[in-house]
């Protein structure tokens, strides 16, 4: 068998492989045609911006048993990436590994790519990194750790984390076995995106919302030290910039809508001080506040948007608008 054919038949081996596993993973990348003159470390270095990714179009594309380099002008290749998901409501750290990985038992993979716990759902709202499937055939001779470090580096973790993932008890291969490696750094460079958006019409996510929403954490605590030394002003107009991002989850929200409330209290605007909280409630209902180090107004303000909550369970809160005012009296917070 020539080694155009034998590519060929591998590379059909591979799409084959990949149909059994589409009705969890849709996403497959982007197929790029092979120019004259182009070698897999180099179209790695263009859509990747690191040549040594080179291993991941071998392993998605078959090409394993060629020795991992040659390639023909016309080869069609796929270029496989992360993708992005914006957790709806309701939504489980079980529900998204079965969509995307066919098994919720592979939750575990989606929660440390995203920073979560297991003990805690994925955030309403969040914009979450959906690490890539590659799947590898192992070649002779090859084990779990060594097909880890070629992927992810040294370490025992990574071995742990592919057993896990393929459902494996031990180390040991056979030849031709399959094993989904999820890559969570496989993002595109900005000439890979370029060029994707250039053929296609279409520009891949980036993960912007996802970058953000991780800026807008790094200025939470700036709010609460704002409101915890009396700068009530100054968390205002913090709090309402940061809630004009839009791009907010649902924890972000309580959050900035529960220190404007404690501000709007010691600037003597109850009534915004209400509508704040409301908005807190509307997104977490079993909201409380600290009883002991919360001062008795910003309390009553709680209790009375919690009454009206009550009253009105249909009626969406609005974010609380940023009114001007000066320095008013002390608020005690959490």
């Amino acid at each position: 068998m020539s080694r155009r054919l034998a590519v060929a038949v591998l590379a059909s081996l591979a799409l084959a492989l990949t149909l059994t596993f589409s009705s969890a993973q849709a996403h497959r990348g982007y197929q790029h045609v092979v120019r004259e003159g182009e070698t897999l470390a180099s179209i790695a270095e263009r859509y990747y911006g690191d040549p040594r990714r080179e291993n991941v179009l071998v392993a998605e594309n078959g090409l394993t048993a060629q020795g991992g380099s040659p390639i023909e002008v016309g080869l069609r290749l796929q270029v496989p990436y992360v993708t992005y998901h914006r957790v709806q409501p309701g939504e489980t750290w079980q529900e998204l590994a079965r969509r995307f990985y066919g098994d919720p038992r592979r939750a575990f993979v989606l929660i440390e790519a995203n920073h979560g716990s297991s003990s805690e759902q994925p955030d309403e709202g969040a914009e979450l990194l959906v690490p890539y499937p590659l799947r590898h055939v192992t070649a002779q001779g090859e084990n779990v750790l060594r097909i880890a470090k070629n992927y992810y580096g040294p370490g025992r973790e990574h071995s742990r984390r592919l057993r896990r993932f393929n459902g494996l008890r031990f180390n040991r291969l056979t030849r031709g076995q399959i094993v989904l490696v999820p890559l969570r750094d496989l993002v595109l460079s900005e000439e890979g995106r370029g060029i994707i958006q250039e053929e296609t019409g279409s520009a891949p996510q980036a993960g912007e919302i996802r970058s953000l929403q991780a800026r807008i954490e790094e200025e939470l605590p700036g709010l609460q030290e704002h409101v915890r030394r009396g700068r009530y002003t100054e968390a205002v107009a913090l709090g309402n910039r940061l809630l004009g991002a839009e791009v907010l989850t649902g924890n972000q929200v309580v959050t900035i809508q529960r220190h404007l409330g404690t501000a709007y209290v010691a600037l003597g605007r109850m009534d915004l001080a209400v509508n704040a909280f409301r908005a807190a409630l509307t997104r977490q209902p079993d909201l409380q506040l600290d009883t002991v180090r919360t001062s008795p107004r910003v309390m009553r303000a709680f209790e009375e948007a919690r009454e009206a909550m009550r009253e009105e369970p249909e009626e969406p809160a609005g974010d609380a608008g940023a009114e001007d005012a000066g320095e008013g009296d002390d608020a005690e917070e959490e």
